[in-house]
């Protein structure tokens, strides 16, 4: 029982001093005396420059009961401060606020939990009073310190172990609410005092169960669950501490979250760590979004060598972040977050090949190890992939370039990844995995118009990979494009490869072609028919390779098909049937009747898109015919069942092909201009050929070798051209067979203008001009005597000679003239 003081001593005692023993009762039983403390409170109102004396007294009051564990008084006592505090508002408050800290102090650094307890619910009253005026010398250090340690509370007992917690978790979301509405509110973002806030809050997080928020926000918990559950009080208040946090601030609050899950191992499995980053996502405002996922790409280079499937788990745990942050803003992270990517792609590639090679020296199999790897890249595809696709167009279109950018071609190093150290195997994988990330990035992708999805400086780089000898890359190439391509979702009602018996019923949906989709069919037209015809032609085709070829035909029909393209497309499909015909690569029977089974299924389907009745009679007839004779040159047939592959195509009935007269004609009749279709189709020659690993490029390259000479130096042009001499001028009037020579010559003419670009030939013809005026300038000038009249004279302007009226029989060899 406290001491009581006679009467004479009491009454010179000073009054906050009676006032403050007098709410003390003889039995700490009975609790707080209510009457005297309306008395204290009316004289701490009314004269509130004693308040600093009251809290020093009732400091010095509970101090000492403190320590003679009279845990009632120490209750009237804090109940007293708390009634004071919520009572007087006045400047004068802040001595008395220091005096309360302390008691509060006093009590959490007691070994009692009662006493912690009590000290935490005091603590919490007064975060949630709003101070007049700000503190600038007031500090939580300690605060911070003790609450940390509550949370990390290993009690025996799990009943006072769970309060403790509590208690701690509570008292840290106090200091987050009195800080953050203090003008000091910075101190509690630094980092001493983040490093022991979040780990505590996560370590209680730990035993939350699993909430799946991949479709939206955490569900928030109730009040009830939040008073009696650890885990979901931690939960909540790091939440509101995430939620307060700014953009200077940002960094620290999140890089203790890396510290605990690497402490803690809690990458793989990543469960957890995904949960963490998903209340951060959700929580944060969304313009700081790429805060944390810069953040997240520092820790991944921190680890980089680290196991596999910690990698993949922080390339998780990336993902999950990305699939929050893309609805929002992203910042100038975009192409951090890909380079990023890609590098570590690069290197997961690197590593796994590495350990096959050890594996292969070695007895030791490396199997497991190398699946870790497949999971971290699988995890880096589909982190570029999703972050990609869910970018607005504009910048989809910049990472569609940077992608292809970095996909490594043979003979090239331009902006590709650093691929030296993995050889031909893993280059080849470099290659599938990035444009597999490209797929993703394209899927839903819609452009108005087809040059702002397939420029040319990304086209001709996204077809270069077309041309190499493996046909997944191909795959992959063709099935890029048609997410470019496919402007109207047509291409599910495409798939497979097949004999359709009404197009109608697919109900295709198309539109008018665009002046602008015209102009890029005219200037890149030849390029997609080249990669289309080679491509049908490579030996390691598979059904999946026929199918993707097929479904490109008909995307180009439906979006960029006019009359002209129509025709090119029939030219193509004709081209494709004679080459398996005559077999100039040497391909296997299956691959031959392959082709002729895409030429069947192509002409079946744009003879119903064009409605040329008599067209669609001829294309009807022959497949009728393949039907009955010869069903290994259809679809259904060669690529489902395993039918009879015949030995030869030569011997065939020609009522099996589908003949160019016969569809020129009916085309014909219905307005089409049908001249080029006599013209057969040969494709261009670029340096892709030189570029890709191709074998069957070859044949094709020397067939226009002397016709394209577009990529040879103009003094190669030059000396390659034919001499214009005395004696090729003699030749040019020699008749014996002129006529087949001028045949074939202007076959290779027609050709080249109608495959070879304007540009091209504008240039190519003007090289020759000027050739041609310079040597007949030198011809003339060595063979023309001075006209005896001026009837004719002999004019030279710029080097070029200009003749006007000269009369044949005034020059020297009268045999030249051919006039």
């Amino acid at each position: 029982m406290p001491t009581r003081v006679c009467c004479c001593c009491s009454a010179l005692r000073p009054r906050y001093k009676r006032l403050v023993d007098n709410i003390f009762p003889e039995d700490p039983k009975d609790g707080l005396v209510k009457a005297d403390m309306e008395k204290l409170t009316f004289y701490a109102v009314s004269a509130p420059e004693k308040l600093d004396r009251i809290g020093a007294y009732l400091a010095e009051r509970l101090s000492r009961d403190v320590v003679r564990h009279r845990s009632g008084y120490v209750l009237i006592a804090m109940e007293a401060l708390d009634q004071l505090l919520m009572a007087c508002h006045s400047q004068s408050i802040k001595p008395f606020v220091e005096s309360f800290l302390h008691m509060v102090a006093k009590l959490l650094e007691s070994g009692e939990p009662k006493l912690q307890v009590l000290g935490t619910n005091s603590f919490v009253k007064f975060a949630n009073i709003e101070e007049d005026t700000p503190s600038y010398h007031r500090r939580y250090d300690f605060f911070v310190s003790r609450f940390s340690a509550m949370c990390h509370s290993c009690h025996s007992d799990p009943e006072i172990r769970t309060e403790i917690r509590i208690a701690g978790i509570r008292g840290i979301q106090g200091v987050v609410r009195k800080t953050v509405n203090d003008e000091l509110r910075a101190t509690i973002w630094e980092p001493q005092h983040m490093d022991k806030i979040v780990p505590s809050l996560l370590f209680n997080m730990q035993k939350i169960e699993e909430v799946d928020s991949r479709l939206g926000p955490p569900s928030s918990p109730s009040a009830a669950d939040k008073e009696e559950n650890p885990a979901v009080l931690a939960e909540s208040c790091f939440r509101e501490l995430l939620g307060r946090a700014t953009f200077g601030n940002m960094n620290n609050a999140v890089r203790p979250v890396f510290a605990h899950l690497d402490h803690h191992k809690l990458w793989d499995p990543n469960e957890f760590a995904v949960h963490c980053f998903k209340i951060i996502m959700y929580s944060i405002q969304a313009q700081y979004s790429h805060h944390v996922i810069q953040e997240i790409l520092g820790h991944l280079d921190a680890r980089k060598k680290d196991s596999p499937r910690v990698r993949a788990g922080i390339v998780q745990v990336l993902l999950e972040a990305v699939a929050i942050a893309a609805k929002g803003s992203i910042g100038p992270t975009v192409l951090e977050v890909f380079n990023t990517l890609l590098k570590h792609l690069r290197l997961s590639v690197e590593l796994e090949a590495n350990d096959s090679q050890r594996g292969s020296v070695g007895s030791i199999p490396l199997s497991s190890k190398d699946n870790d790897e497949k999971i971290v890249q699988n995890a880096i595809i589909q982190t570029i992939g999703f972050f990609g696709s869910n970018l607005p167009d504009y910048q989809r279109s910049e990472i569609m370039m940077f992608i292809m950018g970095k996909v490594p071609v043979f003979g090239t190093s331009t902006h590709a990844l650093d691929v030296s150290q993995l050889g031909d195997l893993g280059t080849r994988r470099i290659q599938i995995m990035l444009l597999r990330s490209l797929l993703m990035v394209t899927s839903g992708y819609k452009a108005k118009t087809i040059v702002t999805a397939l420029p040319g400086s990304f086209l001709d780089p996204l077809l270069s990979p077309s041309l190499m000898e493996d046909y997944e890359l191909r795959q992959l190439v063709l099935e890029v494009m048609h997410n470019l391509m496919d402007r109207h979702d047509n291409r599910a009602k495409l798939r497979g490869i097949r004999i359709i018996p009404d197009v109608a019923d697919l109900k295709i949906k198309r539109e008018k072609i665009c002046r602008q989709d015209t102009s890029f069919m005219k200037k890149n037209g030849q390029q997609l028919y080249r990669h289309i015809y080679l491509g049908c032609k490579e030996e390691d085709n598979v059904q999946k390779n026929y199918e993707l070829l097929y479904t490109s035909l008909a995307l180009i029909t439906i979006e960029l098909a006019n009359e002209e393209v129509v025709i090119d497309l029939i030219r193509l499909a004709i081209a494709l049937q004679d080459s398996a015909i005559v077999n100039e690569d040497n391909l296997p029977m299956f691959h031959r009747c392959g082709i002729m089974a895409l030429v069947a299924a192509y002409l079946n389907f744009v003879s119903q898109m064009i409605a040329v009745p008599a067209f669609c009679q001829h294309v009807s007839k022959v497949i009728e015919t393949r039907t009955m004779e010869a069903p290994y040159f259809l679809p259904e047939h060669i690529f489902r069942d395993k039918c009879m592959l015949p030995k030869s195509l030569e011997k065939h009935d020609k009522s099996l092909y589908f003949l160019t007269n016969k569809i020129a004609e009916s085309l014909g009749g219905s307005g089409y201009s049908v001249e080029r279709l006599s013209a057969p189709y040969v494709p261009q020659v670029t340096d892709e050929d030189r570029l890709s690993r191709r074998k069957s490029v070859v044949d094709t390259v020397s067939i226009q070798v002397d016709i394209l000479s577009n990529s040879v130096p103009s003094d190669d042009v030059v000396s390659n051209t034919e001499e214009i001499t005395f004696e090729a001028l003699k030749k040019a009037i020699d008749t014996n067979g002129m006529e087949e020579q001028e045949k074939e010559k202007r076959r290779l003419v027609i050709e080249k203008f109608q495959k070879a670009p304007f540009e091209e030939i504008a240039a190519q013809c003007e090289s020759k001009a000027n050739l041609l005026h310079d040597r007949l300038a030198q011809i003339l000038e060595l063979t023309i005597r001075p006209p005896p009249s001026p009837s004719g004279t002999l004019t030279m302007t710029s080097g070029h000679a200009q003749y006007q009226s000269v009369p044949v029989y005034e020059m020297k060899f009268p045999d030249l003239c051919v006039y």
